[in-house]
Formats: C-alpha cells, sequence, structure tokens
C-alpha cells in the first residue's frame, strides 16, 4: 500500500515534530562527568533532532515542545531558527527562576570509549514539555488550516508524563484525520517508564500512524513484540528474526505502511555494525552494512536514520533509495559530537550511493 503524501503546493510544513527538546552538557572528548572542569554545550531531542536534520536538508519544518523565557529556553529556541525550524507552536511558559515547574530539561552525556559505553543521566523533571496539556495546540490550525506533508513524534514525549500521553493521543488521532502522514519513533527509554506502561499506552496509538520506528529492543518494550533467538543485549544483527517480528506488526496493524529497524551490533563504543531494514509496500528492503563503523559520538544515530529516510519518501524517492539514505545519514551523524546532525544533502547523497572516505581537495 503506497503512501498517500500531501503535496507542498497545499502545505505549509513538509515535516511538524511533537516532542521535548533539552540542553545536553558533556565533558570534552571522552572524559567523565564526575572529573569534568569543563562541560560542552549541545541542544537536542529525539524528536527536535529529525526536525532539525530535515531542515538542514532544504524542507520546511517545525518542531513543537515546552519552552520557557530564560536564557536557557532560548539557548533552544535559537538552535532551531539558525536553521529554519519553525517554533510558533511551541509552548512557552513565564520561568519562575527557581525550576519548581516549566523547566527545560538537562542532560549529562559521556562519550564512551574503547569497552566503556556512553551514558547518559537525565535532569528532565517538571520540564516545560511535560507540562504541555491536552487543548493547548491548535491542532486544526495546523494540521487542516496550515497543512503538513509529515507528522513525527515518539516514546520519548509520550513516556515523559499523563499529560504527554493524552497530547501525543489529540496530536496522532488530528494528524491522520487530516491526511497528514505520522511517523511515531518508539525509542524505548527504561529511565522514564516501564516496558508495561509503554505496551498499555502506545499499541492503542498504532491505528493512527503510517510509519514505525525502532530497533529490535523498541519493538520488543514498547508494542510487546518478541525477536525470536537473539540476544538484544548483545545487539547481533540477524534480519531473518527482525523480519519476522515485522511481518507479525503489519498483519496485526493494517494500517501501518512503513517499518523502520535499525540493526546494530556494538563491537565496541567507537565501533558498531550499522545497517536498517524497512518494509514498505508490502515487502522487504535490506539497507548498505557498514561493519565495524567508526564512531565519535552515537547519540543521534536512530533519529538520523528516521530523518534520512523520511526525507527519502519526501522527495519521491523508492523505498531502496530511503532506507539507504537513513543508513548513511544515521552513520555520518555518529561521526560528529552533539545530538542534531551537522550533514549536508551531498554527503548523505554520497554515501547513500557507496561513496568513500577518499578526501576531497
Amino acid at each position: 500500500m503506497a503512501l498517500k503524501i500531501k503535496s507542498s503546493q497545499e502545505t505549509i510544513f513538509d515535516v511538524v515534530s511533537l516532542g521535548e527538546c533539552m540542553v545536553r552538557l558533556s565533558p570534552p572528548g571522552h572524559q567523565r562527568i564526575e572529573y569534568a572542569q569543563n562541560l560542552e554545550v549541545w541542544v537536542g531531542g529525539g524528536e527536535y533532532n529529525v526536525a532539525y536534520a530535515l531542515s538542514r536538508l532544504g524542507l520546511r519544518t517545525g518542531w513543537i515542545g515546552g519552552l520557557n523565557d530564560s536564557p536557557i529556553g532560548s539557548i533552544v529556541k535559537n538552535h532551531a531558527r539558525a536553521v529554519g525550524v519553525n517554533v510558533d507552536y511551541a509552548v512557552t511558559r513565564k520561568y519562575d527562576g527557581m525550576g519548581k515547574k516549566d523547566r527545560i530539561g538537562l542532560n549529562f552525556t559521556e562519550v564512551g570509549f574503547g569497552p566503556r559505553a556512553s551514558v547518559t543521566l537525565y535532569d528532565r523533571g517538571y520540564s516545560a514539555t511535560a507540562g504541555i496539556l491536552p487543548g493547548e495546540i491548535d491542532w486544526k490550525k495546523l494540521f487542516v488550516e496550515n497543512g503538513v506533508r509529515w507528522f513525527h513524534t515518539g516514546g520519548i514525549f509520550t513516556a515523559l508524563s499523563e499529560s504527554t500521553r493524552n497530547v501525543v493521543r489529540e496530536a496522532v488521532t488530528a494528524a491522520h484525520e487530516a491526511g497528514t502522514i505520522v511517523s511515531y519513533d518508539l525509542n524505548f527509554r527504561s529511565k522514564l517508564w516501564s516496558s508495561k506502561e509503554a505496551i498499555e499506552t502506545t499499541r492503542p496509538l498504532v491505528p493512527y500512524i503510517d510509519c514505525l520506528i525502532g530497533n529490535e529492543e523498541d519493538f520488543q518494550n514498547v508494542l510487546g513484540y518478541e525477536v525470536e533467538g537473539v540476544d538484544v543485549e548483545k545487539g547481533e544483527i540477524d534480519t531473518t528474526a527482525f523480519k519476522h517480528m515485522v511481518e507479525k506488526v503489519v498483519k496485526d496493524f493494517a494500517n501501518v505502511k512503513i517499518v523502520g529497524t535499525t540493526l546494530r551490533s556494538v563491537i565496541s563504543a567507537g565501533s558498531n555494525d550499522w545497517s536498517a531494514i524497512m518494509w514498505a509496500e508490502g515487502k522487504f528492503y535490506d539497507g548498505l552494512t557498514m561493519p565495524r563503523l567508526e564512531i565519535e559520538d552515537r547519540v543521534g544515530g536512530g533519529d538520523g536514520f528516521a530523518s534520512g529516510f523520511i526525507y527519502g519518501f519526501l522527495s519521491g524517492k523508492q523505498p531502496q533509495e530511503c532506507v539507504n539514505l537513513g543508513i548513511a545519514h544515521g552513520a555520518m551523524i555518529m561521526t560528529t559530537r552533539g545530538d542534531t546532525s551537522m550533514i549536508t544533502l551531498d554527503e548523505i547523497l554520497h554515501v547513500a550511493k557507496g561513496g568513500s572516505a577518499r578526501i576531497k581537495r
């Protein structure tokens, strides 16, 4: 079943995402938080990263989340506006000066090295995004009056609070009814909620979703589908097992038209086998394989995959091209520091076509 994507002529936005954007603080290089004397400031969040990347690739994007009027809120707002991401629909609160509510979430992230994994510590309680209420965002104006070709959200936003669970239900329903393509990145975070809560909340949302994204652990913990014969902790890549799992998903939810599954085998913090598969229009597409991909910072790789293949579909590419664009973009993002993309369209196209890293002069 082919996607029925609205034309750019009948819409104001190509892509709008819904989710939390945080400020990330990281020690330089591969140092430890405990001993850090300086911290690098980065901006990012799962759903936000997708809108940011697609804006860099030339699409008309918007991001919806919570902001406050503090200088920390301005870091996020300015970062988005710098690449043309529209933030008009973001919910902005008056900052109380204490952080008792409506905060900008923080995370402290160590970039791993060798056998030492990357680690993220959250300080995101009582955030402005977690406090967004149903009815605060004018979905009719966004999806019907303005028009959006593709709406993206996911499990991180949904997990933040009871309020965000209601907001995401409101959003995907409104997008679906308006004929907007809806993608949902399962993105399980055990520090935010349990697998039981995730499954109970997410499965009722799937009938409104056209595209599901995630890795093997996400599908297991958020939708309850086992990847038989695969140890998700080891991250072994076995496409046969993943394809069997995807077949079960699309049989249970006939409305789902695309499933993108990233495949990662962790050799060390700086070296991963990286690939993906995609189910689209009733067929599987095996993507590029990148054995022993060298990684600078693995945060944001999955968002890079999502934004890469969304760009492909919105640009009229075939599914095989789309999955390769996703893999290429995810790989390239992991070669730079921080959460959000610094990659150009030409670079993605070069890698997606099998281009080498030979120096360009």
